[in-house]
């Protein structure tokens, strides 16, 4: 494929073009503990099996090791509260220190320095799975550089502004992502209802933002980072503006106020609520803090979440590896928890143009906190997550013309909906020609991003929509309502060679009522709102 001038990969989240991404391992994995380490650990905590489940044996005065990284873990505990307790008390006992129990999940969070931390638990009865969340040691903030931003100019602003319609937002006429799903139509019909929040789990939002005010709850806010949620005022913000506007500019897709300020959201009228769980410094998503982002969700009455990212750090988390499963683990049963609580989650499916329903794939980039190591993984088995995980929407991206986007992943059987997330190679009839996704940044300011990460929430705010409208639905049904309201373009007919170098670049599959560029097609804002 030919590469797109000026538009790098992301890094951490799934936004083609900014900076946000991950990958994973399953052999040989830095950090994992060696022989000497397990066995002493197993010494100490091996014991605790029989009369007192979770008790932790006696040491017979060897004390903890507490020469490695200090690691945070994630443990998932099988059985009721008592069991839990005992638990919290072996963690103790092998020198950990217990961060934050969800008692209703049986999700414990804890740190430990002892490289034979992880190994110790697993061997404590009650205990379902347990591992590190990371590779790297938990540091401070931290300060880091981003890639480029395609910020809009007041120059551009005014020249959009000039060949608006009337009843469009001043910037309107360069959003060619409303009108392709109906959105534009749908907001003189329905704009959603103040009753339905969408949760953004994400780098934070700034709640200043005149296009976002409005529309901001901070009573169902927080920062969970760490796995702790912190309601201050404010903590929810990003931790530095110039760096993390990912999710600022996820909120003004969904819910941009039609105020005669700047852009218009896909659901002006739905409340918009920020769950912050990235890393200050390196923006990294580690999995205590979405067990923490969902569990609030659940509890403060969100309807739908938006997952743009994919959990640290690993792309992929194979469960023939302790630490990865205990991860899934830990992520599945805090996001079934949601659901159960009437939560529907929404996931961006990538932007590593992977086949996910392939059989093998080459992951290069996990862990993305120490030194990567090249693994192959079978994606049906190593997951993806949360967006591989039970009951969660997973979305595709597409461009100006309807067609998946260059970078997107796709799959059938995986991607569930298809919506806008940009593609620079297809090029919209629109003031400034920008294929990728207009919306709002911290500080006021508006710009264009494009992937899976844009696509994501283009379909929560859809489903925010159906919401409004039927307020008692269930997640399931809202998820059947989006797949039934959808409309399928169907695989391309000829090449699929977005890039114009004359090479296939992938190779849909599946008649056009569900196939694996779309899943059961891209999302429509007026059906959701008439039908």
């Amino acid at each position: 494929m030919v590469p797109l001038p000026g538009l790098p990969r992301r890094r951490r989240a799934l936004t083609s073009g900014l900076g946000l991404a991950m990958a994973a391992a399953v052999a040989l994995i830095p950090g994992t503990t060696s022989a000497s380490a397990t066995q002493a650990a197993h010494a100490r905590l091996g014991a605790a099996t029989a009369a007192h489940p979770g008790q932790a044996p006696r040491t017979n005065g060897q004390a903890p090791r507490t020469d490695g990284p200090l690691l945070s873990y994630v443990v998932s505990v099988d059985g009721g509260r008592g069991t839990q307790k005992s638990v919290e008390r072996a963690i103790s006992r092998a020198g950990g220190q217990v961060v934050i129990a969800y008692d209703r999940i049986g999700v414990i969070v804890a740190h430990s320095a002892d490289p034979g931390f992880g190994a110790a638990l697993r061997r404590v009865r009650g205990v379902h799975s347990a591992g590190a969340t990371r590779t790297a040691a938990i540091e401070p903030t931290a300060t880091t550089q981003a890639g480029s931003l395609r910020t809009l100019t007041a120059a551009e602003a005014a020249a959009i502004g000039a060949q608006r319609t009337d009843g469009q937002e001043p910037l309107e006429a360069d959003q060619w992502d409303l009108r392709a799903i109906r959105a534009d139509k749908a907001a003189r019909v329905n704009p959603g209802s103040p009753r339905v929040t969408v949760g953004i789990i994400d780098t934070g939002v700034d709640d200043t933002h005149p296009d976002l005010a409005a529309n901001f709850s901070p009573k169902q806010s927080a920062s969970c980072v760490g796995g702790v949620p912190d309601t201050s005022a404010g903590a929810w913000r990003p931790w530095d503006p110039a760096v993390d506007y990912h999710g600022t500019h996820v909120a003004g897709e969904i819910a941009a106020a039609r105020n005669g300020v700047g852009v218009a959201g896909v659901a002006p009228g739905v409340r918009i609520a920020a769950i912050k769980v990235s890393e200050p410094g390196t923006a990294l998503f580690y999995p205590e803090s979405v067990v923490c982002a969902f569990v609030f969700a659940a509890d403060h009455g969100i309807a739908v979440t938006n997952n743009s990212y994919y959990i640290d750090p690993w792309l992929y988390n194979c469960p023939n590896d302790p630490d990865q499963r205990a991860i899934v683990d830990a992520v599945q049963r805090a996001a079934a928890y949601s659901t159960r609580k009437g939560v529907l989650n929404v996931a961006a499916a990538g932007n590593s143009a992977d086949d996910l329903a392939s059989h093998s794939l080459t992951d290069t980039s996990s862990p993305d906190d120490s030194t990567a190591v090249t693994r192959t993984v079978d994606p049906h088995v190593c997951l993806d997550i949360p967006t591989q995980l039970p009951g969660v929407v997973t979305v595709s991206a597409t461009g100006a013309q309807n067609l998946k986007s260059y970078y997107s992943s796709y799959g059938r059987n995986v991607i569930d909906v298809a919506a806008p997330g940009g593609d620079g190679y297809q090029i919209p009839d629109t003031p400034s020609g920008n294929g990728r996704i207009l919306s709002t940044l911290p500080g006021g300011k508006y710009g264009y991003l494009q992937g899976t990460s844009m696509a994501s929430p283009h379909v929560a705010a859809v489903a925010a929509l159906i919401k409004s409208r039927h307020p008692h639905a269930s997640p399931a049904l809202l998820q059947a309502l989006l797949k039934a309201e959808a409309d399928n373009p169907g695989c391309p007919t000829g090449l699929y060679d977005p890039d114009g170098d004359g090479v296939q670049n992938a190779t849909c599959t599946g008649p056009k009522p569900y196939n694996s560029f779309y899943g059961h097609g891209i999302v429509d804002a007026l059906d959701a709102v008439v039908e």
